[in-house]
């Protein structure tokens, strides 16, 4: 590594600007002086005819030093650095690899030609941190794959992937000695005296209706999210300014949002998933190469594929032929959707298909690394795997659980070494969702939490660690939640009204809505029947009225709704049953306006997030914000349940639960910690490690 972040070289009349900053080349002010220095150098060596930027390590520069984004802006700016690129007189390729993201795909837009390597991805995904590019971004995507396309790009903050960014025009070259395709590139366009600056071009002719509809797609799906939006204003700017004057009006964008509450809460929650995640320090992880998975239901299937997505070796066990059967077209039908989506070509397919083997065994596990079991949710079945699991495996082999809920002490007892047990909660769908929930019971070796963190970051998701109670983070907070809704249902909602006010504050799905995709019959065999109603709050029974119906929600086709030909309705069977619950109470049926249901459901969700802390069952509050954003859907631009009820104020938040705890009765109490944070004028950040 050079002592500088970056440093010039020379290759004959190339001039070789190399930047080394690890991990990842973020772009500070240092290395922002040092490539207008070597701009500056190019431009004044008469033995240097063009340029070539590239990068060590194993990308190149993904985005600003997000360490600066809580101060004012730095001089200089990135802005200053492309506007330097469009100001040089000789040409400056761009060596792109491994991610060129926000600022580092900025960069690359201002030089005169790319060269990408087939394993390299580009994007501005700035967005995921609420705010838009501020180096041009929004007006020189556009000037390359017109405005929709740059729309699209920016409002998603996705990756594309080299082939797809050749074929959009987003690079001039895919090659896999990248460096020396751009020396090539850089001599070529010098030899001809080129100076092709994306600036430059002309925006192509825009269909203003599809550019209209494409901006009503983005407002649909920010839902309260204003980055988005920012970015159609931006690049509709492209259409009727020219180059300089959209560019300067992007700027003015971008600082606003940098010092909205939303960037903060969605910077929050970038640092947050990275805290959780982090493997415990000095602890090795076990290796992982063969996995097995017992159960093939559909989140078995889901879990064997984000498994073979990584690249692990996976055999899933089922009971029968007939269950194994099904596992297999279960899992085929996931791999066909992701084909048929784009994201998967048929050769990287067969590649999945040949990692996956079925079984009818648990003998057949016999040399896995680690197993997870994802048998139906019942502690007699998950038991008597882990029994027979303990005779048959290897002993240093780790045994996981993907309950939603029971208790991972149990199946620990009944293993021959029960520091090898720990609990992986999946989410379904499980090769989507990205949150696993990484339960340490009581006698879990440091090693095995270590090696669940690790598998985890080798399937690309979110882990939060957990220690064990009914529901561990996620669920346990759900379930006061969603009986807060159904009171409101008692009161007078319906269940569309209790999604709707969901909705309107951001989240995808209400939790009705939610419960439904889930199944019923998942809350109501792990936390009603099989429990007998331990809680102290009040039930309201429609819950269990339409599991005793057989109404479980998507999969049968009904449950608080009706689903018919892939549409959700509204049940008067269902109204019906709502309102016999509310006569049983004695309520007369009020309306109940949206933002008292977002209230009741947010401090209810705050004050037993402040219990879950108290019992060190999360290890700080952004833990449990990341469960709620990633597992349940909570708005990512509000941060998080509890990072929002910082910014609301806690006295608030308070005297919102003490008025839930007067109309609702025992078990609403106000959680001890929410008092004393109260009474010594602290937030829940302060209890962030």
């Amino acid at each position: 590594m050079s002592a500088r972040p970056v440093h010039l070289e020379r290759e004959g009349d190339v001039g070789l600007i190399i930047v080394d900053r690890p991990p990842v080349n973020a772009i500070s002010r240092p290395l922002r002086q040092g490539l207008l220095a070597a701009f500056e150098e190019i431009a004044s060596d008469p033995h240097l005819a063009c340029g070539v930027l590239a990068c060590e390590g194993r990308t190149f520069m993904c985005g600003t030093e997000i360490s600066e984004f809580d101060a004012p802006p730095a001089e200089p700016i990135l802005a200053r650095v492309t506007e330097a690129l469009d100001n040089l007189r000789k040409p400056v390729v761009a060596a792109l690899h491994g991610a060129a993201l926000a600022g580092g795909f900025e960069v690359a837009l201002a030089c005169h030609g790319r060269v990408i390597a087939p394993d390299g991805a580009v994007g501005l995904p700035e967005v995921l941190l609420g705010l838009i590019p501020g180096a041009g971004g929004t007006q020189r995507l556009p000037r390359l794959i017109g405005v929709v396309g740059a729309l699209e790009l920016i409002a998603s903050g996705r990756h594309v992937p080299a082939a797809e960014a050749l074929r959009l025009g987003l690079v001039d070259e895919v090659a896999t000695d990248v460096r020396t395709a751009a020396v090539t590139l850089a001599r070529q366009l010098a030899a001809r005296g080129a100076l092709p600056r994306v600036a430059d071009r002309p925006v192509p002719p825009c269909d203003r209706a599809r550019f209209d509809a494409t901006v009503a797609a983005v407002t649909r799906r920010a839902r309260g999210h204003i980055a988005p939006l920012r970015a159609a204003e931006a690049v509709a700017l492209a259409c009727s300014l020219p180059f300089s004057d959209g560019a300067a009006r992007e700027q003015v964008l971008a600082r606003a949002l940098k010092q909205s509450m939303q960037s903060r809460a969605l910077r929050y929650l970038f640092h947050s998933e990275r805290q959780a995640a982090r493997l415990p320090a000095g602890i090795q992880p076990r290796p992982l190469a063969r996995i097995g998975v017992i159960g093939g239901g559909n989140m078995g299937a889901g879990i064997a594929v984000a498994l073979a997505d990584a690249g692990l070796e996976t055999i899933l066990v089922e009971a029968d032929s007939a269950a194994r059967s099904a596992a297999e077209q279960r899992i085929g039908a996931i791999l066909d959707r992701q084909v048929q989506a784009g994201r998967l070509s048929t050769e990287a397919r067969s590649e999945r298909e040949n990692r996956l083997a079925s079984a009818l065994d648990l003998a057949t596990l016999a040399h896995v690394d680690l197993i997870i079991e994802a048998v139906p949710e019942d502690a007699a079945i998950k038991r008597a795997v882990f029994r027979t699991l303990s005779s048959v495996v290897r002993r240093d082999a780790v045994l996981a659980s993907n309950t939603a809920g029971l208790d991972i002490e149990t199946l620990a007892d009944v293993v021959d070494a029960p520091d090898r047990v720990l609990g992986l909660h999946f989410f379904s769908p499980a090769h989507v969702v990205r949150l696993v929930e990484v339960v340490r019971a009581a006698r879990t070796a440091p090693t095995v939490l270590a090696t669940g963190l690790a598998l985890a970051r080798r399937l690309r998701k979110l882990a939060v660690v957990a220690r064990m109670t009914e529901g561990f983070i996620g669920n346990r907070i759900l379930l006061h939640w969603r009986l807060q809704c159904e009171y409101a249902l008692e009161e007078g909602a319906l269940p569309e009204d209790v999604d709707a006010a969901h909705e309107l504050w951001g989240f995808p799905l209400g939790p009705f809505a939610l419960t439904d995709l889930v199944g019923l019959d998942t809350a109501w065999n792990s936390l009603r029947r099989r429990t007998g109603h331990p809680l102290r709050q009040r039930q309201v029974p429609v819950a269990d009225w339409l599991c005793e119906r057989g109404r479980f929600g998507q999969k049968t086709g009904a449950g608080w709704y009706l689903y018919r030909d892939g549409k959700r309705l509204p049940d008067p069977e269902v109204t019906g049953l709502i309102t016999r619950a509310s006569a049983m109470r004695g309520v007369h049926r009020r309306s109940v306006p949206a933002p008292a249901i977002q209230e009741r459901a947010h401090a209810a969700m705050v004050n037993e997030s402040a219990r879950i802390l108290a019992e060190g069952i999360a290890a700080r509050p952004s833990d449990i914000d990341v469960v709620l954003v990633h597992g349940f859907g909570y708005p990512a631009w509000r941060g998080g349940p509890l990072f929002e009820a910082d910014v609301i104020g806690l006295p608030e938040i308070l005297r919102r639960v003490e008025a839930i705890a007067a109309r609702d009765g025992p078990g609403w109490e106000p959680a001890p910690l929410l008092r004393d944070l109260v009474r010594q004028a602290r937030r829940f950040a302060d209890l962030d490690m």
